[in-house]
């Protein structure tokens, strides 16, 4: 696109520079204008930059478009669909100006649920890219309109608009807006919209990232639709007015020489992303980069480790969701595998629940190796204890959100359990819960003994329903190297694993090419779940009470059916 360019048309003269932080913003609207007349660096994208200045004219221009094509007795709702490009931030900035809400779609998704998507966030229009339009083909465009950004109209109503005074909207100066609708990852269910306020994106800003100042240079490959790039990276930058260096897309190839080209001193990921950067062959200038801070979740040990080795820089790990509430950081003493504490700037305290009774569960019991000796009774869901009144819920969806905030409190959805001194440990998501043969456990503690395997790549272990009863645990892995898959090797290493519980032994093992991941690089376990064994992947079964595993194949998959069927378990799964 060529409209945007590094400086500004305008002849009204600019503001002096900001030193830096703005002073106490109550609103995003106040966090954009305070960089009118910073003629600092501010966006870097491939080989094109923005000034924080014309960053701001930019925002003003498309304030007042969208002003004008939004019909004031609906609500305020603006749909994007885009990749990563300065035009998404243009948007989002205009969005914050006008008041309005913008509802970053997930480009992941297609068709009629795209659709749906939407209707359900009750858009006026839908801005899109070129590349996105076709994603939206079920749309009823008489219904919301689709305006295209690339397009030579779009550009030239945009350049007709004023670039010095935003409109006049109270909306966009009261904190309690909800400037931003964003989907969850839909890792565990169907996404639903998380609402984020305009208020709490400027509290979230003025946090900060590991130190940064005015003169670092945060860079972000994640997709700005999802509340990681924009909450953990894009915030910070805006709020300090350092540089802030956009990816169109997560490379791991070539996210080095994109640390190198911009100098980037931060960077932030989410999922297995360090995992596919340490699968690049090593390289010298892995040194020579100015990174000196590195945010993220849900990172292996393993890998935290071999990025410090590799990179000179630690990366700082914490647990946080879309939907805010509940925080958990790292800090210096927090043990190797542990989420850590809840950040001491927060006023809530933490917990882990018993869903049913809301008892809180006993402390988690360690034996060699750190292995927990008392799973069933230690492992329960992460609450912040009456913290209820800072999750802003999920558009349209009460049940939903009542669920999120039972008796006062916010409930993670996610599996957990704590130590003796006081630190949380992750044990899954809520969908990786397993009962076999009348045990439960969670898949975490699998996947932390898979990772031990010299040749795991990746790992996702999910449950599928057992034939009779229960469940069964199910394996996905994705190998270091092109050897094939060696099961008698791997059934040794399970057996020589002394914290591996005997019911934790995967049943099934699927040999993938590539895991499947969320828009956010987060494994898609409900899409392996609904695949379970019947797959055109390598899949390989454990006899029972044994470590042998022998080649799943048609006449076996036929036999496996038909038990499911005398048992009226076979709708199950496809859940």
């Amino acid at each position: 696109m060529t409209l945007a360019t590094s400086c500004s048309t305008s002849t009204t003269e600019p503001a002096a520079t900001p030193a830096g932080p703005v002073d106490a913003p109550a609103t995003t609207a106040e966090l954009v204008l305070a960089r009118r007349g910073d003629d600092k660096v501010g966006i870097l994208f491939e080989d094109e930059s923005w000034t924080w200045d014309a960053y701001v004219r930019e925002a003003i221009r498309r304030s007042h478009l969208l002003r004008d094509r939004i019909d004031p007795a609906r609500p305020p709702h603006v749909g994007i669909l885009m990749g990563n490009r300065p035009e998404y931030l243009f948007v989002w900035g205009a969005a914050a100006l006008a008041g309005l809400t913008l509802v970053s779609l997930n480009l992941t998704r297609r068709g009629q649920e795209l659709a749906d998507d939407v209707l359900a966030t009750d858009c006026q229009l839908v801005l899109v890219g070129d590349d996105e339009y076709e994603a939206l083909s079920a749309l009823d465009r008489d219904r919301v309109p689709v305006v295209q950004v690339d397009s030579a109209d779009y550009r030239d109503e945009v350049a007709a608009q004023d670039d010095t005074t935003p409109p006049e909207v109270p909306a966009a100066y009261d904190p309690a807006t909800i400037l931003m609708m964003q989907f969850t990852s839909g890792s565990t269910g169907r996404p639903k919209a998380a609402l984020c306020s305009t208020g709490r994106f400027a509290i979230a800003a003025s946090f900060g990232l590991g130190g940064m100042t005015r003169d670092d240079v945060a860079y972000n490959a994640m997709p700005l639709f999802h509340s990681n790039a924009l909450l953990a990276c894009w915030a910070s930058p805006l709020y300090l007015g350092s540089g802030f260096a956009l990816a169109r897309r997560f490379s791991a190839s070539g996210f080095l020489d994109d640390l190198l080209k911009f100098r980037a001193s931060y960077f932030n990921y989410v999922g297995r992303v360090l995992s596919y950067l340490l699968a690049q062959p090593e390289r010298p200038e892995e040194k020579q980069t100015n990174l000196k801070a590195v945010w993220g979740t849900e990172a292996t040990t393993r890998d935290r480790k071999e990025f410090a080795r590799r990179f000179g820089v630690e990366p700082f790990e914490s647990y946080g969701s879309s939907e805010g509430g509940l925080n958990f950081v790292r800090t210096p003493d927090t043990p190797e595998d542990a989420l850590g504490l809840p950040p001491t700037t927060v006023s809530y305290q933490a917990a882990v629940l018993d869903p049913f009774t809301l008892e809180e569960k006993p402390r988690a019991r360690f034996g060699p190796n750190h292995t927990i000796l008392n799973p069933e009774e230690a492992i329960g869901e992460l609450v912040a204890l009456g913290n209820a009144g800072t999750f802003e819920g999920y558009y349209r969806d009460p049940a939903a959100t009542a669920e999120r905030t039972r008796e006062g409190h916010v409930w993670s959805g996610d599996l957990g359990y704590r130590d003796e001194a006081g630190f949380f440990y992750f044990a899954g998501r809520g969908g990786d819960r397993f009962r076999v043969d009348g045990e439960n456990f969670t898949a975490a503690p699998i996947e932390r003994i898979v990772g031990r395997y010299e040749r795991t790549l990746l790992a996702a272990v999910y449950p599928v329903p057992d034939e009779v009863s229960g469940d069964q645990v199910m394996l996905a892995l994705q190998l270091d190297g092109d050897a094939p898959f060696d099961p008698a090797d791997f059934a040794r290493f399970l057996q020589d694993q002394p914290d591996l519980g005997t019911k934790w032994v995967p049943r099934y093992v699927r040999i993938v090419s590539a895991l499947p991941v969320t828009a956010t690089n987060k494994i898609n376990k409900p899409a392996l779940r609904r695949e379970h064994w019947d797959t055109s992947d390598e899949v390989w079964e454990r006899s029972d009470r044994q470590f042998a595993y022998t080649r799943l194949d048609d006449e076996r998959r036929r036999e496996l059916y038909t038990r499911y069927a005398e048992s009226g378990r076979e709708p199950l799964l496809k859940r």
